[in-house]
């Protein structure tokens, strides 16, 4: 059984006999109350979205769920295409299933694809990626007392804040859970 910090996006959960995978997911607390879950929620069947907000004692059934290794190959804007690594069979998953894993996903990655009865519905990619710097201003020598940051457009097109050292042409690794920068590589 899952707990509430369980809920992150892309966990697969089950809930009153539909699966449904967690778009969206924020933690909350209140003085003396317990911590609850607001989360966003998309059902695998019918594609509908629902809210739901779990409290912190809640325990909640996780869904039958298989990983397998993937290629992520391309996006044609609707949809996301990727080769299976074992049987070299392509596939794709709508671009609402990916949601912001979007933006920390290169062509040619390896990825892991999450199957519900062999059917694949969303992609898990690792907790920090690198990725290349393609547009950024010049660090002013000497400006770097305040430890001061600067934004930055990864060749995914994500901006990212990065500290002044970092020039295009440099890879850096961003964390894709909160979408900051963590070093460069």
């Amino acid at each position: 059984m899952y707990s509430i910090s369980d809920l992150k996006i892309g966990t697969a959960i089950r809930l009153e006999g539909e699966t449904y995978i967690i778009t969206s997911s924020q933690h909350s607390k209140q003085a003396r109350g317990g911590g609850v879950m607001k989360t966003t929620m998309k059902n695998l069947v019918t594609g509908s979205t629902v809210q739901k907000t779990f409290q912190g004692n809640d325990k909640i059934e996780p869904a039958d769920v298989a990983f397998s290794r993937a290629q992520f190959l391309y996006s044609d804007g609707s949809d996301f295409h990727f080769m299976d690594s074992e049987s070299y069979e392509q596939f794709s998953l709508p671009a609402d299933n990916i949601g912001d894993l979007k933006d920390f996903m290169v062509d040619g990655q390896n990825v892991d694809i999450q199957n519900i009865n062999g059917s694949p519905i969303n992609v898990k990619i690792p907790p920090k990626v690198a990725l290349k710097v393609t547009q950024t201003d010049p660090g002013v020598k000497g400006d770097t007392a305040s430890g001061g940051s600067k934004p930055a457009t990864l060749e995914t097109g994500y901006v990212v804040q990065v500290p002044l050292f970092v020039n295009e042409g440099d890879k850096i690794r961003v964390n894709t859970e909160s979408g900051e920068y963590v070093e460069r590589v």
